[in-house]
């Protein structure tokens, strides 16, 4: 059973899509793709239904990464639907908590800097009143997050802790 991962931002147009192509992106180039289920959402209803932002595809076809995802808003159900909920900011994490039954889910909400070891913030900046150069810096933080994230995500699935 592959382990399923939900990234949330806002509106569900620069910062989670981008996370969750880079995420199939690298399980799909290293073959683990029985092993994890991403997807990504919004904490806002804004866009529901409608493609990335036009610039976060840009950025992520120039990293080559396509995208193919239709925004959609967090539910209720996502919490115990998914084994890992990441929030890209601090305001997106409190948005979730404030979900009805989100305390019970505590222990597997967490923020998508807990995985960047050059973590200078808690939030991946949202780039959507930024410039290319702002979109290809949350590129860059996100892939590294994503990237860390996985590999403990592999560690913990290879060395699994018994109880």
């Amino acid at each position: 059973m592959s382990q399923k991962i939900l990234f949330v931002c806002l509106g569900n147009i620069c910062r989670s899509p981008l996370a969750e192509g880079i995420f199939r992106k690298v399980i799909a180039d290293r073959n683990l793709v029985q092993f994890y289920a991403p997807d990504s959402c919004g904490t806002g209803n804004y866009h529901i239904g409608q493609q990335p932002d036009p610039r976060t595809i840009r950025n992520a076809t120039k990293n080559g990464l396509t995208l193919d995802h239709r925004c959609r808003q967090i539910s209720t159900d996502d919490l115990g639907n998914f084994d890992l909920i990441i929030a890209m900011d601090s305001s997106n994490l409190k948005n979730i908590l404030w979900l009805e039954d989100a305390s019970g889910y505590r222990n597997k909400i967490k923020l998508m800097r807990d995985f960047d070891e050059a973590q200078d913030d808690t939030d991946v900046p949202d780039p959507y009143h930024g410039t290319e150069k702002d979109f290809q810096e949350v590129f860059e933080i996100v892939e590294r997050c994503v990237l860390n994230l996985i590999q403990q995500l592999e560690n913990e699935r290879l060395n699994p802790v018994s109880n």
